[in-house]
């Protein structure tokens, strides 16, 4: 898999947090996004981004994993993304709800 240009890259990336913001894209497709917008496979990425093992991360990427939360943190952190729970979009303005 071949790395996007540094434009491209900052495109991707600008794309993914603001899907990930409005709640477009789930965290496996956020982590396929990852990977992609670095241009490696998901045994690269597992074992030299996140260190973890590929396997974990294809059962993950594929829905059928269950990883921890610490796993979850490691393949999230290189994009500087925190592992949180939020509220569904229809309640992040409070003013909508009072």
């Amino acid at each position: 898999m071949k790395r996007p240009e540094l434009k491209e890259m900052t495109r991707l990336k600008e794309t993914l947090y603001r899907d990930l913001a409005t709640g477009a894209i789930d965290i496996r497709e956020a982590t396929r996004r990852m990977r992609r917008i670095l241009g490696m496979s998901q045994k690269e990425y597992a074992r030299k981004v996140a260190r973890i093992s590929p396997r974990i991360l294809a059962e993950f990427e594929t829905g059928t994993g269950n990883p921890t939360l610490a796993t979850l943190e490691k393949i999230a952190a290189p994009f500087g993304l925190k592992v949180t729970f939020l509220p569904p979009p229809s309640w992040r303005n409070p003013e909508e709800h009072s």
